[in-house]
């Protein structure tokens, strides 16, 4: 009789402990399917915070919520006779009940319950960047530098982090590459706060009397808006019915799409002037080249000419005179260091 009672009782269901997350960069209310499942199946729903986002389309979809702490042995204890308990942890999960689970699961003298952790939204690739978009956002508010920057006042570093994260390319360091694109990256959603504002993008950050008219207020999301619209049109391999068999199709494509939607009247429209020497000249005669524009290159006295027929020459052959010049420099910096008696700098 007796073992024919503890028979039963150890054969009596567990029942089930389901902690269900969410992620704070999902809207509320948007759950998985299993999510809402598992909430309308359970026998009872706990959660500790009375002011859980989630809590107001439970109660909406008809799930009933209770306010209460619940600690491990109360939670066991609950599913008895093979009951389900659904927990919603606060936005930093519940580690003190967590761990009496562990605990009580490891002693080996309490039958536990199945425990499962349930997802009801998780975070998607790029969700993080909706976290970088919010500490910008209060950064640009509350600190007394940062509230002040302006455009202009931002260019040279936006230039400085490209530098660096070319140097870090080239050495090869994927954690500084990590780094350098982090700030890169920085300096896009910087001034695309600061555009949010809808000030004049020449301001100095003093009096602002640069003589510029306001510009019109843009966002980050406006910013993203354009590159994936743009992306896709000059995609039209990817996104579209077209072909592209090898990566010249694909640059032929991208040209004559730009072309069209520049309306340029010179192939060299849009060539930023200001940038090194070097890659002006070579990407100037790399616009005539793919345009088909007959010119000789100018002669005349001097150094500048003669670089300016390296670049050209550098860019028909398919390399990139800059690149290739701060290579040499770099051996040439190796051997200066050397001549010195001082080792190579880390990379």
């Amino acid at each position: 009789m007796t073992d024919h009672s503890q028979s039963t009782a150890a054969a009596e269901p567990t029942g089930r402990i389901v902690l269900l997350t969410t992620s704070h960069r999902v809207a509320p209310g948007v759950l998985s399917w299993p999510a809402w499942q598992t909430l309308h199946a359970a026998d009872r729903v706990l959660c500790a915070d009375p002011g859980h986002p989630q809590l107001p389309y439970l109660r909406e979809a008809g799930v009933e919520v209770e306010h209460t702490a619940a600690d491990a042995h109360e939670l066991v204890a609950a599913c008895a006779g093979g009951r389900t308990v659904v927990v919603l942890p606060g936005g930093e999960g519940d580690q003190r009940l967590t761990d009496g689970l562990a605990r009580l699961a490891g002693s080996g003298g309490v039958s536990m319950p199945d425990l499962e952790l349930l997802p009801g939204s998780y975070d998607l690739p790029g969700a993080r960047l909706l976290d970088l978009v919010q500490v910008m956002d209060r950064v640009r508010r509350e600190c007394p530098w940062t509230s002040r920057q302006t455009h202009r006042g931002l260019a040279k570093y936006a230039i400085e982090e490209a530098y660096e994260l070319v140097e870090a390319i080239e050495d090869g360091d994927r954690e500084e590459l990590r780094e350098e694109l982090g700030d890169v990256l920085l300096q896009v959603v910087f001034h695309a706060r600061i555009a949010e504002e809808g000030i004049p993008a020449g301001e100095d950050g003093e009096d602002g009397e640069d003589g510029e008219e306001a510009l019109g207020a843009f966002s980050i999301d406006d910013v993203a808006g354009a590159l994936v619209q743009k992306l896709i049109h000059r995609h039209p391999h990817v996104f579209g019915d077209a072909q592209a068999e090898t990566p010249e199709d694909v640059h032929a494509h991208w040209q004559r799409t730009k072309a069209v939607e520049k309306r340029r009247e010179s192939v060299t429209d849009g060539v930023p002037v200001g940038q090194p020497g070097l890659a002006l000249a070579a990407k100037l005669a790399g616009r005539a080249r793919a345009g088909g524009v007959a010119v000789e290159l100018p002669r005349g006295e001097g150094i500048g000419y003669e670089l300016l027929e390296l670049a050209a020459r550098a860019e028909a052959e398919g390399v990139d005179p800059e690149t290739a010049l701060r290579a040499a420099a770099r051996v040439y910096r190796d051997a200066i260091r050397a001549a010195e008696g001082v080792g190579t700098p880390a990379r």
